[in-house]
């Protein structure tokens, strides 16, 4: 595995996986599940996020107590899936600032369009979590984070549920400098871009639009 992937493999967000794997999961379990697994995905992505200290007075007494440092972080999703891990990554960082890229992925070519771009400003002094489920091709991947360099981001971390051997190469090559956090990495792709075994389309399942 390359060195800057790192696979979750806790054995709830390997559970839950499994269970929106199935093609009987529902829409409404499929969204839940998604919300879950993003909040213990969050954990990891969070791991490392630096601490300062601050003086503070208990019940009981005065302490000094640890506390985020730096200014709020950035989460960044990828249209339209994205969105589903983006709400449960709220629910454990209700503070942070929110950004959307909109980008669809051409039948003919796979290659990504953007046709959207909403992301707040100052991105250099800020970690920015961009959010996928899926890293088939990478396309999408590639092009979101490519656009969030060009705004001034120079601390960026990919959260996805899948990712696919060859959507990690392509995304390793156009962007080393950005560490990739996965619940799983799958066999390969298909012929139409699809991460096999997978899951299918997640924005589908999610939406109920299949």
């Amino acid at each position: 595995m390359p060195d800057n992937v790192t696979l979750v493999d806790h054995p709830l967000v390997q559970h839950k996986l499994a269970l929106m794997r199935r093609k009987e999961t529902r829409t409404a379990e499929f969204r839940q599940l998604l919300r879950e697994i993003a909040l213990l995905l969050g954990y990891e992505v969070t791991r490392d996020l630096p601490l300062t200290s601050e003086e503070i007075e208990t019940p009981l007494t005065k302490m000094t107590a640890p506390r985020l440092e730096g200014k709020k972080m950035v989460l960044v999703s990828i249209l339209r899936a994205g969105n589903g891990l983006l709400e449960g990554m709220l629910e454990l960082i209700p503070s942070a600032r929110v950004g959307h890229i909109g980008l669809y992925r051409d039948p003919e070519t796979l290659v990504a369009v953007e046709y959207y771009f909403k992301v707040p400003r100052d991105l250099s002094d800020r970690l920015v979590i961009v959010v996928d489920p899926m890293l088939a091709t990478g396309n999408s991947a590639v092009a979101a984070v490519g656009r969030l360099k060009e705004e001034g981001a120079n601390n960026i971390k990919f959260v996805c549920l899948l990712a696919a051997p060859e959507g990690i190469q392509a995304f390793s090559e156009a962007h080393p400098d950005v560490h990739i956090i996965t619940a799983a990495i799958d066999d390969r792709l298909n012929g139409h871009g699809y991460i096999v075994p997978g899951l299918g389309d997640a924005g589908d399942r999610l939406y109920g639009t299949k």
